[in-house]
Parts: structure tokens; C-alpha cells; sequence
């Protein structure tokens, strides 16, 4: 099978399991990224050893054109920031890899609702590309369940467990599961977070302000104090009845800050005045 691949490096594993399946690669289609939430060293490091040429522009229908006339099957997706043109003139396949249990949670990057909204269970859909995002008939699924503590770095982790097992099917079984897939239903979308969800209310209980410390780990919570917002990069805390006001800053050595929640206490160890693109030239969230 002739193939063309959208990925970042947390989605190599589709390009490692078709390579594996003895797939053609004609190219690879990435884009320039903030190296926080995704990264693609490793994907163009491995497309240089191997020879796939990169292209880092957006896909058009030139480029859909160009590799029809290489004979290219199918085109695969895992993870791209840009809409894909309309490929069936062009191809006779395209299926996207997303980190959710389709139909639910449509929409870019869900993992970080999934732990705010305490999920049970999760998991990645493959399916047929559509105008619509994430819209199209289901090929397969690969489902786990969800820890009450998980964070966004375990859930990733097993997002990537999941991709694997469920690349090998679908590769394995392409055609089949092509012909076999079935439409999805009806569903939910679930729009990328706002900056209000990444806003820790120290006044407020321990659970929540953990949870969404877990939900966005190294994207970075926010949180005010005294005037003075600034990016939370580590904290931890603890239960325990108090007589302080909650969102007190009850003290201060060097540069941890501890502070009265609603039912413990929150130490804040590492932070920043300035968002971490700031420094970094990353791009903003």
C-alpha cells in the first residue's frame, strides 16, 4: 500500500506499525510546532534516515494531485494543525487517528476535558475523513479505562499504548475494516479549553484545583494572587481544617508560596510571572 501520513511525534507508532506492515511512505505532512503539547523531531530525524520527503505548508490539492500521480493509496492521519482538502478525487482512502472514543469528544486535543470531567473510561477512534472533523464512519476503537487520579501525562501515555494496538488492526485489516466501517451517530464536540479553565480559584476546594492541575500539567494552570497573575508550573497540597480566609497567602520562603484553599492547604513551588512561550518562543496557548 502506497501511503501518505500527517503525524507528530506521539503519533509515530502509525508510521513505524505501516512501515512494519511493509507500506510505501511517499511523504510526510507536519507542521511547525510549540514542542509543549506536540513535537516532530523525532518524525523528521526519521524521515531524513529513511529518505520520505517532509513537507511543513499546509496540504493543498496540488500536493493531493501530486501524490495520486505517485499512486498513493491511502492517506493517513495523525495529528495535523490544518484542514485536509477534500482528498476523494485524488485518493481511493483517508482515515484519521483521534484520541478520543468516537463519537464523543469530537474536536481538538479532548484529553484535557476527559480528567476535568472525571471520565471513566476513554480511548482512540479511527475513522473515514469527512469535511466535518472527526465526523466520519468508524473503522475501529481501541478503548481503557481511566484512573480517578489520572493526569494528562498517564493519559497520553496510554493514548499511545491504545494507538499502537489499534494501528496494528487497522493496518493489518485495512481493506476490510474499509468497507466495514459504520457511521458514527450522533455525537458530542468538544472545543479546545479556555483560558478561564486553566484559571485555578485558590479560594475554592483542594479536589478541583488538583484536578485541574492534573488535566493541564505541563500546558500550565493560572492562578492570581494579591494582584498578580502568573503561570503555576508545580504545586501540591493537602486537607486540613483551617482558620484562614480561603485564597490567603498564608507565607512565602524564597519561592514557594503557600496558600489557604477552601479545605487544606496549597503549596505553589514552581511558577512564573511570564507564560513559559514568553521565554521560550513558543507560541502561546
Amino acid at each position: 500500500m502506497r501511503f501518505a501520513i500527517t503525524l507528530t511525534d506521539r503519533f509515530k507508532v502509525l508510521l513505524d506499525t505501516a512501515l512494519q506492515a511493509g507500506w510505501q511512505p511517499l511523504k510526510i505532512f507536519t507542521s511547525p510546532l510549540d514542542g509543549k503539547i506536540h513535537d516532530n523531531r523525532q518524525v523528521i530525524e526519521q524521515a531524513a534516515r529513511l529518505g520520505i520527503p517532509v513537507q511543513l505548508s499546509p496540504m493543498t490539492e496540488a500536493d493531493l494531485a501530486a501524490l495520486a500521480a505517485q499512486g498513493c493509496e491511502t492517506l493517513l492521519l495523525g495529528s495535523y494543525d490544518w484542514r485536509v482538502p477534500n482528498w476523494r478525487p485524488y485518493l481511493a482512502h483517508a482515515v484519521n487517528f483521534h484520541p478520543s472514543p468516537l463519537p464523543e469528544a469530537r474536536g481538538p486535543f479532548p484529553l484535557v476535558r476527559a480528567i476535568l470531567e472525571q471520565k471513566a473510561d476513554w480511548g482512540v477512534s479511527c475513522h473515514v475523513v469527512e469535511q466535518d472533523f472527526d465526523s466520519g464512519a468508524l473503522l475501529d476503537r481501541q478503548l481503557f479505562a481511566m484512573a480517578a487520579d489520572e493526569t494528562l501525562n498517564t493519559l497520553e501515555w496510554k493514548c499511545q499504548l491504545a494507538l499502537e494496538q489499534l494501528a496494528r488492526r487497522v493496518i493489518a485489516d485495512f481493506p476490510t475494516l474499509w468497507q466495514q466501517a459504520q457511521p458514527q451517530g450522533p455525537g458530542s464536540y468538544w472545543p479546545r479549553w479556555s483560558e478561564a479553565e486553566r484559571m485555578l480559584d485558590l479560594s475554592g476546594p483542594l479536589a478541583t484545583i488538583q484536578r485541574q492541575l492534573r488535566a493541564f500539567g505541563d500546558i500550565n494552570c493560572l492562578a492570581e494572587a494579591n494582584g498578580v497573575g502568573f503561570v503555576v508550573h508545580r504545586a501540591q497540597g493537602w486537607l486540613e481544617t483551617h482558620s484562614f480566609k480561603p485564597g490567603t497567602l498564608v507565607r512565602s520562603v524564597d519561592l514557594s508560596m503557600l496558600f489557604a484553599v477552601a479545605d487544606g492547604f496549597l503549596v505553589i513551588s514552581e511558577w512564573s510571572v511570564q507564560a513559559p512561550g514568553v521565554v521560550s518562543g513558543r507560541r502561546p496557548f
